[in-house]
């Protein structure tokens, strides 16, 4: 099984970008130093045999909606290609779920590309709910 730790180290990481992508590595090098020094995100990897086989990020937010209580949004859920199928993926979610429970937040929360039928099926699987319709505006 892998371990899954809070990451000190964000250079051990491969940056996967999507096609048409205009990102550099310095976006992502800027991000990590935001995520290092932020007390509500947490990235997080998940090791095998000493490499990293999967990461993902959680954000602890706070929601008047919510009657001020804090939830936590998982984003960046990524398996290595080559361990899919492995239950890598299961276990980090599972992990993030035990350290929500263990902050006693109100619920664990995440959204999922429309087109990622795979993944939605999985996220089911474990348990979550389909509840919401989302909606982006790029700035940038």
């Amino acid at each position: 099984f892998p371990a899954i730790r809070r990451s000190a180290d964000c250079s051990i990481l491969t940056l996967n970008q999507p096609l048409g992508s205009s990102s550099r590595p310095t976006d992502y090098l800027r991000a990590f130093e935001r995520l290092a020094t932020s007390r509500d995100q947490t990235l997080y990897v998940a090791e095998r045999d000493g490499k990293v086989v999967g990461t993902f990020q959680t954000m602890i937010v706070t929601s008047l909606v919510g009657r001020g209580s804090s939830s936590m949004i998982i984003e960046a859920v990524q398996t290595r290609g080559d361990m899919r199928g492995q239950g890598i993926g299961a276990q980090m979610i599972e992990f993030a779920i035990a350290e929500a429970k263990r902050r006693d937040l109100r619920l664990v929360q995440l959204a999922s590309n429309a087109s990622r039928t795979d993944a939605h099926r999985f996220y089911k699987r474990l348990g979550f709910k389909q509840s919401h319709l989302g909606f982006k505006m790029a700035l940038k």
